[in-house]
């Protein structure tokens, strides 16, 4: 099968173009399965803090379940807010909505121990910080002035080399195995690299849809060698029920000041994700930058789909970096694309069974998949960068913040003396990161001292555009 089944590289680059159904189909589930397990991870994570769900013998197992079906169902409602959109809301592109883990950091200790009682104040936050995350979409149009390449491509870098260190994880055998004797194993790293290897060999070396289709086949072919290593469950399934019911409020709703401000900053934090992440997919898809309609779109959706989700029961959604991996993987920038996906993931929502055997894809089946994804996400973030006019002033803008940045992801103990929401917001690495590029690149004057200001030159070898505002 050639390319020119799949369609010509204008059309690919386009967000409106369909390709042929047997081909957009399969590459839609595989933008599901690249953020499957990543989606329902914090239901998980939020019940275990809580103290609930663990063990089909627990009175307080369907809550989990329950939990974690509405993040896939909810998720790919968010998604179509993207991709189909309505009035001002969504970006109209293949942007792929799921639970954030940016969040995590707030809800812990709102739910610790505090078992299934915990959820009404959790909600209340999630539903208030949506509608004040889609607040902000009034303005970040207006002051996307401050958000140049300079910053974006630092904020999608920043959110690269964040996931990096999970991939591994994943590939190793996820956190919960750390201290199992199995972490880290030959077989675990034997499925990984089958993964890795199918989908750059076929990345490479073929062509037309099993090229493009690449990362869905690698992960095929490692689950496919997970199943005859035994490293396969399916009693999930079994016990699986057969139809899911989102109710609103099931678990109650509660306001708590502290709740409503934590989710509320870090609403934030997700607003400026997301406008790296739209950046990212226009860039490494279409080869331009991302226009403010789709910008303010894209943020809209992002609020409103994470309020709805707290209504009935799902955590906060936001645009996931690793399906921008994907886009700039694949070269394919069809919203109808990720339309499917959210169709099949919506499904995957409401029938439980359904999920439940995607979610016997072991983790180090992902952990293949997503090296390369999370890679290709910092890859991005450099792609970005590559616009910015090194000078010596965005040079010194660009280090001190990736410096601070990176560093306190890398050191978060280093702000233990901190209030605790500082410590939140500050530790994730990226709000700082952005805050001070902003910063940085709103006060410092064009020309450093002692710098004459210099012309567009005209040596071919080295070229030097006129610096302007927006680098």
């Amino acid at each position: 099968m050639t390319a020119h089944y799949l369609g010509t590289p204008e059309q690919l680059r386009d967000p409106n173009y369909t390709p042929p159904l047997t081909q957009a189909i399969p590459l839609g589930i595989q933008h599901v399965l690249a953020m499957f397990i990543s989606n329902v991870t914090p239901a998980i994570i939020i019940a275990g803090a809580a103290g609930f769900g663990f063990g089909s013998n627990s009175p307080d197992f369907p809550a989990l379940i329950y939990m974690i079906q509405m993040s896939m169902l909810f998720a790919g409602i968010a998604t179509l807010f993207q991709t189909i959109g309505f009035g001002p809301v969504g970006a109209r592109l293949p942007i792929v909505q799921g639970t954030s883990f940016a969040f995590l950091p707030i809800m812990i200790p709102l739910v610790a121990g505090k078992g299934i009682d915990a959820l009404p104040a959790l909600y209340g936050g999630v539903v208030v910080g949506g509608l004040f995350h889609s607040l902000l979409g009034t303005v970040i149009g207006k002051i996307r002035f401050a958000l140049p390449p300079l910053v974006t491509g630092l904020v999608v870098l920043l959110i690269g080399l964040s996931l990096v260190r999970v991939g591994i994880q994943y590939a190793a055998g996820g956190v919960a195995a750390m201290s199992q004797p199995e972490y880290g194993s030959f077989l675990n790293w034997l499925v990984a690299i089958t993964v890795i290897v199918t989908t750059l060999g076929l990345k490479f070396f073929a062509r037309g849809i099993w090229s493009v289709a690449a990362i869905l086949i690698g992960l095929l072919a490692g689950y496919v060698l997970a199943l005859l290593l035994g490293m396969v469950s399916f009693s999930n399934v079994a016990s699986a029920g057969v139809f899911t019911v989102p109710v609103p409020f099931k678990y109650g709703i509660a306001f708590s000041l502290s709740a409503i401000v934590g989710f509320c900053l870090m609403a934030f934090v997700s607003a400026v994700e997301t406008v790296g992440d739209v950046s990212g997919i226009t860039k490494g898809g279409a080869g331009r930058e991302a226009t403010d309609k789709e910008i303010v779109g894209a943020t809209y959706a992002d609020g409103l789909g994470s309020a709805i989700a707290g209504v009935f029961g799902a955590l906060p959604n936001t645009s996931f970096s690793q399906n921008v991996g994907l886009i700039a993987i694949t070269g394919v920038m069809s919203r109808m694309v990720v339309t499917f996906g959210a169709i099949f993931l919506i499904i995957c929502g409401l029938l439980p069974k359904v999920g439940a055997l995607i979610s016997t894809v072991p983790i180090e089946v992902l952990g293949g998949s997503v090296i390369v994804m999370f890679g290709m996400v910092a890859a991005a973030g450099v792609q970005m960068l590559s616009d910015v006019l090194w000078n010596r002033r965005n040079m010194v803008i660009f280090a001190v913040s990736l410096s601070v940045g990176l560093g306190l992801q890398l050191e978060p103990k280093a702000l233990q003396y901190l209030p605790e929401t500082l410590q939140v917001l500050l530790a994730s690495g990226i709000l700082p990161g952005a805050f001070l590029a902003i910063v940085l690149n709103l006060v410092l004057p064009h020309e450093l001292p002692g710098e004459a200001h210099v012309p567009a030159s005209t040596d071919e070898e080295n070229p030097v555009a006129p610096v302007t505002a927006a680098e």
